[in-house]
């Protein structure tokens, strides 16, 4: 096995390890198991050990471990309140008790009855759809040939025309391969305007904004890995069904976050032999079915999967403020 050599990259990887109170002997059995020379190997991790940059940093994480302790707090509490052990179901729940019994709390809760004489629910088949089949519409392709597609959505974007997408829906009613989501709005919206037009206003819970929402619509299989969002959000379910798995905000340092708002976790298979803490997290899955809104509170994991052809419109317009993204600068990484 040929050398090899000790770069920043590894002296990186054994402070991070070291910080992250790994056991010193098995940081030194990594770096022999994979080529390091062994007196290479021991004088660097000594190096490290004995670092005043390492011990600064130690400092820090001390801090930091104490900022953590509330979210522990947190999720005991969780699990003590009966309420927190799965999304609720509120029918036509008004404004004020909806701010003050879950947009306040930063509590998920399912919203039935709000969308029943919208002209979209019952309203929007392909048939219908098909009236707009000339306008050219941005869609998401190529996701199943890559691993990071919502990371790298920016390059798997596509204009067609929307009845050579309603098409391909047709003929490939299960797939996440092609998606068009909220990332392609800016353009979907104006070329569909006409639709917003079918859409009520949810006066008890938006601020009234006309031509609002985020359109989601695709075949069956479309998944959205776990993440988070930078504001509360509603995902208004029109057609098909989503399942939707949900991890309280306060379960942040058992979700393996490493970029921006993203998990390392494909929460459809969770590999707990990689991931161990991933166990230990509340998870909470619902299905969501034509008709209801889902509220999921700024910072709530989320794992969508749709189980249908389906379309869903998302808002972010609430009467209260929802912006905490402006106090939000992890962007880059964690």
């Amino acid at each position: 096995m040929q050398t090899q050599q000790i770069d920043h990259e590894w002296r990186r990887w054994i402070a991070e390890n070291l910080l992250l109170d790994g056991d010193p002997h098995s940081i030194l059995q990594a770096m022999l198991a994979n080529g390091i020379a062994a007196d290479e190997a021991q004088r660097e991790l000594a190096a490290a050990q004995q670092s005043p940059y390492l011990a600064g940093a130690a400092r820090l994480q001390s801090r930091l471990k104490k900022q953590a302790w509330p979210l522990d707090i947190y999720r005991k509490l969780n699990r003590l309140d009966p309420r927190m052990a799965e999304v609720p179901r509120r029918h036509q729940l008004s404004g004020e008790l909806f701010f003050r019994e879950y947009y306040a709390l930063n509590r998920p809760v399912i919203l039935t009855g709000m969308l029943d004489d919208w002209p979209a629910l019952h309203g929007w088949h392909n048939d219908y759809l098909r009236r707009w089949a000339e306008r050219e519409v941005e869609v998401q392709f190529g996701r199943s040939q890559d691993a990071n597609y919502e990371v790298n959505q920016p390059q798997l974007r596509r204009t067609m025309r929307f009845g050579d997408y309603l098409a391909l829906i047709e003929a490939q009613p299960q797939s996440n391969d092609f998606y068009m989501t909220a990332n392609n709005s800016s353009q979907n919206r104006q070329a569909l305007h006409e639709l917003w037009d079918d859409i009520g206003p949810l006066a008890d819970y938006l601020d009234g904004q006309t031509g609002q929402g985020f359109l989601w619509f695709g075949p069956a299989g479309t998944k959205t890995p776990l993440h988070h969002d930078l504001t509360n959000n509603f995902m208004a379910q029109l057609r098909g069904r989503k399942l939707v798995r949900l991890v309280p905000a306060v379960e942040l340092g058992q979700l393996y976050n490493d970029l921006h708002c993203y998990s390392q976790l494909d929460a459809s298979a969770l590999d707990l032999q990689r991931f161990p803490k991933a166990a230990h997290a509340q998870w909470l899955d619902v299905v969501l079915a034509p008709g209801e809104i889902l509220f999921l509170p700024v910072g709530c994991w989320h794992y969508v999967e749709a189980l249908d052809v389906s379309i869903t419109l998302s808002f972010t317009n609430f009467r209260w403020d929802n912006d905490f993204s402006s106090f939000y600068s992890t962007y880059h990484g964690v």
